[in-house]
């Protein structure tokens, strides 16, 4: 079996590959949808910006935090091989069982799901109102379906070699960049209003709360406004990750020891700078009242409604659908990187650790597909996210904290690129994003507590199935 270790991996990507993994596994359908809940939770031109800059600034010190670790240990695994070094197997294992139970599958389910819910847009019966067959609770619906064949289709790809991932990445990924930047130009330039711009920023630091019952706008301060942010949060910083993404595939980057650190840095400044000039397309374009209560949440449907009119809808439902694909081609290439290295580990299904003749871990990549399919059919994508989110930020605070950790650890270990403002912004991070989560626990308790559990259930799991020493 040895001949299939780290090494097997084929070096093929470049910086501009790296880049394009981040901003492509990142930019999914969030930054067109999530906006209206932000603004029915905060309800205000000033707070809506605020709260996307915030969380593109919390990942991008995070981004370049990692850089250090990348750059340490430049091989397959990322984020896992970061915590087993850090911590020890079991910190591991609790991340790679949450990364595989709910974390990159349940993303892959929801950005599939995205993707059909605009494949019904441009075609009626995909959509999740279309049920086919029906079994006491068990509801399966034609968006569910166009879901799983974009995950099973992109994993073939995956399989056939990370040459195949890594074009479609690209290609996608720059479509998706220019598509994002002409919806930007076009709204400031074409649909623009001063009327609208001014009305939106006339109270731009007046947070106020959307009440659907009754249609009417609540002021909020203190306490609410604290949980508002929080709750606004969750969807901003969802749409912001799977950046650590590039960080899985390390063991086929040419020079991973400054391409992964510098891809992190890249992608997650590039989409950061996306993200808030589209928020601002918005408010130019769209009075605040009607972001909070666009139709689904869609927003970028209203905002391309108002700049190119009726067949907008059809432009944006394109862009969502070449996003999401591109996205989840993105999720699935990096997560089978994942089980592999642990299965070498001992804590995985062995089959994991082959790799098939295109030099890729396929059996692991087909464990992942038959896994997130099975979330798909779930049709509880809302709640996932929330459950998502909060073990996300928990491995992140525990990773970021592990470059402390391994500084006093292996003081004289090579460090080709060092974490950028250590030890200031590191602490920085652990201290927000443990706020957020701490916030979250408390407001979301009923979804986020799951997640919570879910990831602990890996305790005895571990135990049950360690290897003997």
């Amino acid at each position: 079996m040895e001949e299939n270790n780290q090494e097997n991996f084929k070096r093929e990507l470049g910086l501009l590959d790296g880049t394009m993994l981040v901003v492509g596994s990142m930019i999914g359908s969030g930054i067109f949808i999530v906006s209206a809940d932000i603004a029915r939770q905060v309800g205000s031109a000033g707070w809506l910006t605020l709260i996307w800059l915030i969380s593109g600034l919390i990942t991008i010190i995070a981004a370049v935090s990692y850089g250090e670790l990348s750059a340490m240990f430049p091989k397959a695994g990322g984020q896992y091989v970061y915590l087993k070094e850090g911590y020890n197997k079991l910190i591991a294992f609790l991340y790679g069982w949450s990364f595989f139970a709910v974390i990159q599958t349940g993303t892959i389910a929801a950005v599939g799901v995205a993707f059909s819910k605009f494949a019904a847009y441009l075609y009626e019966p995909l959509s999740d109102e279309n049920m086919l067959y029906e079994l006491g609770a068990f509801k399966l619906n034609a968006a569910q379906i166009v879901s799983i064949l974009t995950i099973v289709l992109l994993t073939y790809i995956n399989s056939r070699g990370v040459k195949n991932g890594k074009t479609l990445q690209t290609v996608l990924t720059i479509i998706k960049i220019l598509s994002l930047l002409g919806l930007i130009v076009f709204g400031l330039t074409l649909a623009a209003k001063a009327s609208v711009w001014d009305a939106n920023w006339t109270a731009a630091w007046t947070p106020h709360s959307y009440n659907a019952d009754n249609a009417s706008w609540i002021p909020i301060s203190g306490k609410a406004l604290i949980t508002g942010i929080s709750a606004a949060m969750v969807g901003s910083l969802f749409s912001s990750d799977a950046w650590a993404g590039v960080t899985f595939i390390a063991g086929e980057i040419k020079n991973p020891k400054r391409n992964v650190g510098l891809s992190l840095f890249l992608g997650t400044f590039i989409v950061t700078i996306i993200y808030v000039l589209t928020n601002l397309m918005y408010l130019a374009v769209v009075p605040i009242n009607e972001i909070a209560t666009a139709k689904s949440d869609r927003v970028a449907v209203v905002a391309a409604q108002y700049i190119f009119g009726e067949i907008g809808t059809l432009v944006i439902a394109l862009m969502i659908m070449i996003s999401t694909f591109a996205c989840n081609n993105g999720l699935i290439m990096a997560g089978a990187r994942v089980y592999y290295t642990m299965a070498k580990d001992g804590l995985f299904f062995k089959k994991a650790a082959v790799l098939n003749e295109f030099s890729v871990p396929s059996w692991a990549l087909w464990s992942q597909c038959i896994w997130a399919s099975v979330l798909c059919l779930t049709g509880k994508y809302g709640a996932l996210l929330d459950f998502v989110i909060i073990i996300v930020l928990i491995f992140y605070i525990l990773t970021i904290y592990g470059i402390f950790i391994l500084r006093k650890k292996m003081p004289d270990a090579e460090r080709p690129y060092k974490a950028f403002g250590y030890p200031f912004l590191p602490l920085l991070y652990i201290v927000l994003a443990s706020a957020i989560s701490v916030t979250l626990l408390i407001t979301k308790f009923s979804t986020c507590g799951w997640g919570i559990l879910i990831m602990l259930i890996g305790i005895p799991i571990y135990y049950l199935t360690k290897p003997k020493e």
